[in-house]
């Protein structure tokens, strides 16, 4: 009961800087009523090895709820090990097992270190499957922020906001999963690779190196070039 109070007045502070309650609800009714999303990109969050933090039980859970729903048919679990030595989309993928999701319809991007780079580099696993309906499952507050990067960029990808009344309903209990699995070798935590503004600049997608066909914008394009982030295409990788 403890937990659920602070998960729900977290809840309460995320909601009022973000998008509204009544939004969300009419997004996750949309959805409902088209055809699934062939994946959603869940974006992760620091692990210390011990439990789950709020953040990322809400997004777990919320993964959960939406593929149980037949509202997408993947999920692409995204984030390194940033802050701490766990890679963020391994433990999530263990969470994930561990309440009954399907192994062959999760993926996972472990490069990510940046929300930025959790949007990106997902969506290029998703475009390597071939998928072209997708969709960010996160907090409403993440989301109403990336929103502007995915509109920047045209990328072709739906936010699919969570919807705090829904969340409320769900199981808050945190299964057992064994954390060592999920340890990135040789770990430096990005505080001591990065000064503070360059980790700000990843915020805002400056560490991101993009592929050529994956921009439609020319300005962009043009732009990236001259910063020497932009390269022509190879295959992009995933791991499953």
């Amino acid at each position: 009961m403890k937990i659920q109070s602070s998960l729900i007045a977290l809840l309460v502070v995320l909601a009022s800087c973000s998008i509204s309650q009544k939004r969300t609800v009419e997004i996750l009714q949309e959805a409902e009523a088209g055809t699934p999303y062939e994946a959603i990109i869940v974006p992760g969050v620091p692990h210390d090895g011990q439990h789950w933090q709020r953040t990322m039980l809400m997004r777990v859970r919320w993964s959960e709820y939406i593929y149980h729903k037949g509202l997408a048919e993947n999920i692409i679990y995204s984030g390194g090990a940033v802050y701490t030595k766990y890679s963020e989309a391994k433990i999530m993928a263990s969470y994930a097992s561990a309440i009954g999701l399907p192994a062959a319809g999760v993926f996972l991007d472990t490069n990510a270190e940046h929300s930025t780079e959790n949007v990106y580099y997902s969506y290029r696993i998703a475009k390597a499957q071939g998928f072209t309906k997708i969709a960010l499952a996160t907090d409403p507050f993440q989301g109403k922020s990336m929103r502007k990067f995915i509109k920047k960029h045209e990328l072709p990808i739906d936010i699919l906001p969570i919807v705090f009344d829904t969340l409320s309903t769900l199981d808050h209990s945190e299964p057992k999963i064994d954390p060592q699995q999920s340890i990135q070798a040789n770990f430096v935590s990005l505080k001591e690779r990065q000064g503070f503004f360059r980790r700000l600049g990843g915020t805002f997608g400056k560490e991101i190196t993009w592929y050529k066909s994956d921009l439609s914008n020319r300005h962009l394009m043009k732009k990236y070039a001259r910063q020497g982030r932009l390269i022509d295409d190879v295959a992009p990788t995933t791991d499953q």
